[in-house]
């Protein structure tokens, strides 16, 4: 038989976890952003860290996030130098003439060309937009309805496809498939535009802008068909614990919105 001692103790913890499951249920978003935020802005410390001369914590960051992108230097942003971006050929002058990707992308930049943020330029459109549609969302969700599945397969399609015809083209070798001249482009269009959109992943060109913008719909996707069923979700078990802690002979806690 329980003692007084005992069951006081564990009034006291279903107190604590009663008040832990309210605070979250009405700060959720908070702490959603506060993630989103972290693991969105952790990849741009690693050339402020390289810059400062802190290499061992920009490294740090560079292998970690290996880990999620292929981080290809050509298809990522520099922060320091006197370019956002560079074309292959620029990369190569610094980490020698191999289209290796294993190489090339253990190419983190040097004094000169700046440091390279620790995922590429996909990356970088997916995760933060998932941080800034998320703060939109916010102020609409009264009005919004959830993304059907269908919705996000339409907004996932394209990076889909631009991903897998850029995979398809890599295997001719970085540099010399069809996505690196679009000649298909350019004669689709009748070379209407100017022949550096055609050619390359710098910033500006139709590589580099395919890549931010089919991150961004993706990351709306996410956010669209996610945060309305997680606020419920997150409703739901905030009363679900306020009840037991209720049971237990605390007082409920208040959701607040």
């Amino acid at each position: 038989m329980p003692t007084a001692i005992q069951l006081k103790g564990d009034h006291s913890q279903a107190a604590a976890a009663g008040r832990a499951v309210d605070w979250l249920a009405r700060r959720w978003m908070v702490v959603f952003t506060l993630v989103a935020g972290l693991y969105a802005g952790l990849p741009w410390l690693a050339p402020v860290f390289m810059r400062a001369g802190w290499p061992a914590g920009g490294r740090a960051l560079y292998a970690l996030y290996a880990t999620q992108c292929h981080q290809l230097p050509q298809r990522s942003f520099f922060l320091f130098g006197p370019q956002a971006t560079y074309s292959l050929d620029e990369i190569q002058r610094w980490s020698g003439p191999s289209n290796d990707p294993l190489i090339l992308r253990q190419f983190i930049g040097n004094a000169e060309a700046g440091w390279k943020v620790a995922w590429s330029d996909r990356m970088v459109a997916m995760y933060t937009g998932v941080l800034l549609f998320g703060l939109a969302y916010w102020p609409l969700r009264r009005r919004l309805r959830p993304l059907p599945w269908w919705g996000f397969g339409l907004l996932a399609l394209p990076m889909v496809a631009d991903g897998l015809t850029h995979l398809v083209s890599d295997f001719a070798g970085l540099g010399q498939g069809f996505r690196d001249s679009n000649a298909w482009l350019a004669a689709l269009t009748g070379q209407a535009l100017p022949a550096a959109f055609y050619a390359g992943d710098g910033l500006g060109t139709f590589n580099s802008w395919m890549r931010l913008l089919t991150g961004s719909l993706f990351a709306l996707g996410v956010v669209w068909l996610a945060l309305p069923h997680l606020e419920p979700a997150v409703t739901e078990t905030a009363d679900q614990g306020a009840a037991r802690f209720e049971q237990a002979g605390g007082a409920r806690p208040v959701y607040r919105d």
